[in-house]
């Protein structure tokens, strides 16, 4: 693989109905952006969001496009999606999805068991790696954002086909 990426992300949203995961991305190669719908299936409130991002982050179809995005934000996509099932508001998600996601610096992570501690240090790896990219890098994306598209601008899409049309 060289260097530069063929596809950069600009955006990734969750879509709940049909519920997929929307990338809005840029074709390096003709300078094109374009959108990709990534339908998520098998996917209950039953489901661990972090191996189905991890999945979808590894699936041979999606992984050249999906080069771009965290894995943290996959996992916040389907922790969205998860709630969404689960009859919560897209605020109360999101709410929830930010007090996981926050380091409670009284807490004595001594006591937490493995699997809190790898989710602890991962968070602290991402903000650490959020806070030392400057905007030279080469690979740092300036201003990423989440959007959640009504679901009535997406009832004319197709969306079980993989079509990669220009947007």
């Amino acid at each position: 693989p060289s260097a530069v990426m063929a596809f950069s992300a600009q955006k990734c949203g969750v879509c709940f109905q049909p519920p997929s995961i929307i990338l809005i991305y840029k074709d390096n190669g003709q300078d094109k952006t374009r959108q990709r719908i990534m339908p998520v299936r098998n996917f209950s409130k039953f489901s661990d969001c972090s191996r189905a991002a991890e999945q979808l982050k590894n699936n041979p179809r999606h992984k050249s496009y999906l080069e771009g995005v965290s894995l943290r934000q996959l996992q916040k996509l389907y922790n969205l999606l998860r709630g969404h099932l689960e009859g919560q508001s897209l605020a109360e998600s999101l709410e929830k999805f930010q007090q996981e996601e926050t380091i409670d610096p009284e807490e004595d992570m001594n006591k937490l068991d493995d699997k809190e501690l790898a989710k602890r240090k991962s968070i602290m790896d991402e903000l650490f790696e959020r806070n030392r990219k400057k905007k030279d890098d080469p690979d740092f994306i300036y201003n990423v954002e989440v959007e959640f598209p009504l679901d009535e601008q997406l009832e004319s899409c197709a969306w079980d086909t993989e079509s990669d049309e220009e947007i």
